[in-house]
């Protein structure tokens, strides 16, 4: 078992616990989001594509919105703000994990500051990244243990949710969405219970490296 020290130069550790609960309150919002926006897929594949035809009729004519198409796109953008909102939330309480990390272990993060936000954005290495910056919270401070299973159960889902340019990223602009549920809402509604199912697993994950990262810091406050 490797033993923790603190340098008496280091950096005290940040309190957490806010960060996290923001967090977890934001992706409570982002998983209601998506499941509006299943409800409205189904809705849309229920009241089937008009008889005046798709909104994109060809030529640069576009029909106007019906009652129903509208009110999915105001929900398509209340939904990606909040999504929005939810990453900036996220990203904050992985700062601030990864600072504390730091200051427990002593050990420089594995990944540079920049990567806290390319690693999401740049292709390829978005497959791994991510996934590393959280696990390293874990593991720079508790080298002994094993990294709790709710982190790979979190990307995986992340990265199913990715997949196939629906859920999270739609190929497809709004307009296009509307007319895929019109033709078949089922590809669209597992990709978006996919992502509800990430957030929750993602609240969850948040929880659980918190509560270890805050035990480990109030086991040294005394020492401190």
């Amino acid at each position: 078992m490797i033993e923790q020290k603190s340098s008496p130069t280091a950096p005290a550790p940040h309190p957490v616990r806010g960060a996290a609960l923001v967090a977890i309150g934001t992706l409570a919002l982002a998983a209601l989001a998506w499941v509006t926006r299943a409800v409205w897929h189904l809705r849309l594949a229920a009241a089937g594509e008009p008889a005046s035809g798709p909104i994109h009729q060809g030529g640069g004519v576009h029909r106007p919105l019906n009652t129903l198409e509208d009110s999915y796109h105001l929900i398509d953008s209340v939904g990606s703000a909040v999504t929005a909102v939810c990453a900036i939330a996220f990203l904050f309480w992985l700062d601030r994990m990864r600072d504390n990390a730091k200051a427990l272990s002593g050990a420089e993060p594995r990944y540079s500051y920049p990567w806290l936000w390319l690693g999401w954005i740049v292709p390829v290495v978005n497959l791994w990244i991510p996934r590393g910056l959280v696990a390293d919270v874990h593991r720079s401070v508790f080298p002994e243990r094993r990294l709790p299973a709710v982190v790979n159960w979190w990307w995986g889902l992340w990265l199913a949710g990715l997949a196939g340019g629906v859920g999270l990223i739609y190929a497809d602009d709004t307009d296009e969405v509307i007319a895929r549920a019109y033709d078949g809402a089922l590809p669209l509604v597992v990709a978006d219970l996919v992502i509800v199912a990430a957030a929750g697993v993602a609240a969850l994950m948040i929880s659980t490296l918190t509560t270890a990262q805050q035990r480990r810091v109030d086991e040294l406050a005394p020492a401190a």
